[in-house]
């Protein structure tokens, strides 16, 4: 699905939380083999609060100061990941 439809989904992003419970469930719960469906779902929820504010929720997202949190921890994990390389 595209980000806009599941920005349209209801509840909002919650194709992409599902894409990680399948994920998980096909993997093992081994959650390093889901990192792209877990960013995708981060992109959406990003999407979501620049949309609607922070005031919005949807049960399929992590509240905004958390998404932000992720977000910076995914960002300083993929730098020292290319750093090393």
């Amino acid at each position: 699905m595209s980000l806009q439809k599941d920005l349209s989904a209801d509840p909002p992003c919650h194709p992409r939380a599902c894409a990680i419970q399948d994920c998980l469930t096909k993997n093992g719960y081994k959650e390093a083999r889901c990192q792209g469906a877990i960013d995708a779902l981060y992109e959406c929820c990003k999407a979501f609060y620049d949309k609607h504010g922070e005031g919005a929720s949807s049960v399929s997202c992590p509240k905004p100061d958390l998404l932000r949190l992720k977000l910076k921890q995914r960002q300083e994990e993929a730098a020292k990941k290319s750093g090393s390389s």
